[in-house]
């Protein structure tokens, strides 16, 4: 290209600018949801309130079952208001029952959900600090990657640092939150009674 012309003026720009490195890195979120301490701690302790919200639910699935068989017993020597108030007194345990179970569930995910939060902004915070001390300026989640060489990967450093710095993380103690739940509805009931 000739000297006045636009295509030999290009060319001069850039060959004054001073080339841009990005260091880049890669990190498997997913690897870390599954191998951190915290997380395992985080499951055990879901876990251990499942297990005691269904053995509560069990006992009262018992309790509904042996009614419901009361019931059937009675059918005969009840008149029909009677059965009929009887079994609507059922059908509303058994509401009740099942209101319960979807309470419980949503109440062990939000403790799951909460307590994951708080793992993320810890997980955060270690991936910055790894970005800051490597002079990273790109860091891409491996699952939104089609091909990344493993030289790349900063996973077993913030998971390390992660396993250091956050071993447990406490679950708020699901049972209380359930009781603090039934006084304000509690109050609420008796509000709205009183008007």
């Amino acid at each position: 290209a000739a000297p006045g012309h636009p295509f030999a003026q290009e060319k001069k720009a850039k060959s004054v600018k001073k080339p841009s490195y990005v260091n880049v890195a890669i990190i498997d979120v997913n690897e870390i949801r599954q191998k951190a301490k915290v997380v395992q701690n985080i499951r055990d302790q879901i876990n251990k309130y499942r297990k005691i919200f269904q053995a509560e639910i069990k006992n009262d699935e018992e309790k509904l079952r042996k009614a419901n068989q009361e019931l059937s017993r009675q059918r005969a020597i009840l008149s029909p208001e009677a059965f009929a108030e009887e079994r609507r007194k059922f059908e509303q345990r058994l509401v009740e029952v099942q209101r319960k179970v979807q309470e419980r569930r949503r109440s062990l995910d939000r403790a799951f959900n909460t307590s994951m939060r708080a793992v993320e902004k810890k997980l955060s915070t270690i991936v910055t600090g790894i970005a800051k001390i490597k002079k990273l300026s790109l860091i891409l989640r491996r699952d939104q990657t089609v091909l990344a060489s493993e030289a790349l990967s900063i996973t077993k450093d913030a998971l390390a640092i992660l396993d250091k710095k956050m071993p447990t993380y406490k679950v708020a103690d699901l049972r209380k939150n359930e009781k603090n739940e039934k006084k304000v509805k509690k109050k609420k009931k008796e509000k709205k009674g009183g008007k």
